[in-house]
């Protein structure tokens, strides 16, 4: 009985450790960072965000992270470390730019015909001009 009492004791004993180490492993939160940064300017076009690495913590330099259209992190300088960064950040905050809105293109073709409708109106007279309106 003492070999049984003490295989069920080491069982136990390699379940707990093998668990502890398990939780260990996956507990290890894997950090997103900028291991280096690159001073090669990013179109506006293609950049939807960002955001800011300060140098403290697991990431230890401060970097910016653009994110592209397609989902692409871009690693660049400091913001005050660069001029170009920080007009990138300025035309991200800004939003998008509205364009005026745009005219309908039927709106010149109704503009043409009143104009004619009313020359003819003019100068044919009444009678014509009941007809042309009804």
């Amino acid at each position: 009985m003492t070999f049984s009492n003490s295989l069920t004791i080491w069982t136990g004993a390699l379940l707990i450790l093998s668990v502890s180490l398990w939780s260990c492993t996956t507990a290890d939160d894997a950090v997103d960072c900028c291991l280096t940064t690159s001073d090669r300017h990013i179109p506006k076009k293609v950049v939807t965000s960002f955001t800011i690495q300060t140098g403290d913590g697991p990431c230890n330099i401060p970097a910016t992270i653009f994110v592209t259209r397609k989902g692409l992190k871009l690693c660049a300088p400091f913001p005050s470390e660069n001029n170009w960064v920080s007009k990138l950040i300025d035309h991200i905050l800004a939003g998008p730019v509205k364009s005026p809105p745009k005219k309908p293109k039927g709106m010149y073709l109704k503009k043409a015909e009143t104009a004619v409708n009313d020359t003819i109106t003019d100068h044919a007279g009444p009678a014509c001009s009941r007809i042309i309106h009804e």
